[in-house]
């Protein structure tokens, strides 16, 4: 079962979503805010994706931090202490499409690749 993993109310987790839903794709939502976010699947993202590719710095959350909690955000420990306590700063959707397979960010060609075999 796939499972996406966002904030509701964020635009690229709604595209996202209606992507799925058009392709009659079926998925599991996860709401980051309201259920958290899950450590033993923090840890997998950071080893498959890397850490830098899933803190957003762009966004609201980032921006609005201290520069010292800024700061702390400079290996894998700072940033999944940082994801845990904020999971607004976690760049979305984080796609779970299968063991040990996960993806950050909506590409619909990217999806699609993936829904028909060939990621």
């Amino acid at each position: 079962m796939i499972v996406v993993y966002g904030i509701p109310n964020c635009d690229t987790v709604k595209k996202a979503r209606a992507w799925l839903a058009e392709r009659q794709v079926a998925y599991r939502f996860h709401d980051l805010r309201r259920d958290g976010v899950p450590e033993d699947r923090l840890a997998s993202w950071v080893e498959q994706l890397g850490w830098e590719a899933l803190v957003n710095r762009k966004g609201t959350t980032w921006r609005k931090l201290e520069p010292a909690a800024q700061a702390a955000v400079s290996d894998a420990a700072g940033a999944c202490a940082l994801m845990g306590r904020e999971a607004s700063v976690i760049r979305r959707p984080v796609v779970d499409w299968g063991p040990r397979d996960s993806s950050v960010g909506f590409d619909p060609a990217r999806w699609q690749a993936r829904l028909d075999g060939a990621a």
